[in-house]
């Protein structure tokens, strides 16, 4: 009866942040589609933070189409939403499992009226992690710190700078 009870308890935040991401692992693996954990998840897990908000997956651009697929039965696609600071050419904003996931192909970031292209390539994907039995592919923490300091973001580089 006991471990009944255990598996009725509900997921706390983190757990079920890591649960959709082991998902998602398990359909973008399976159909091989290019992606890599960025953002404030890949700075949890390289230790360089204790929370994150939201799951952020870059995609090769040539996989996004592919991906959003996928990741329309797991859960609900909101309307785009731009924002002037990027020109990223493919943003797509999940909700799965109550969970925000940000999804971005053709990454662009705008500094001082210049276009930096940010995009996930093949060899940018720097090592992977396994989660609940899925691989998850890791971006560099190093591209990301380029990144936060394109966007004017101090405190996400001084986070990494430590």
């Amino acid at each position: 009866m006991d471990q009944n009870l255990e598996k009725m308890k509900p997921l706390n935040e983190l757990d079920q942040k890591l649960k959709v991401l082991s998902g998602i692992a398990n359909v973008l693996n399976k159909n091989n589609v290019i992606w890599a954990v960025g953002a404030s998840m890949l700075l949890y897990f390289k230790g360089k933070t204790d929370v994150f908000h939201d799951i952020d997956i870059m995609v090769y651009e040539d996989d996004v189409s592919k991906l959003k697929e996928l990741l329309l039965p797991m859960g609900i696609l909101a309307p785009p939403n731009p924002n002037t600071q990027y020109k990223t050419r493919h943003f797509l904003e999940f909700t799965i499992d109550g969970v925000d996931v940000d999804v971005m192909a053709g990454f662009v970031i705008v500094k001082d009226e210049r276009e930096y292209d940010c995009s996930l390539m093949p060899e940018q994907i720097a090592e992977t992690l396994k989660i609940n039995g899925e691989t998850i592919p890791l971006q560099a923490v190093a591209d990301w710190r380029r990144y936060y300091e394109l966007m004017g973001r101090a405190s996400k580089v001084e986070m990494i700078d430590r």
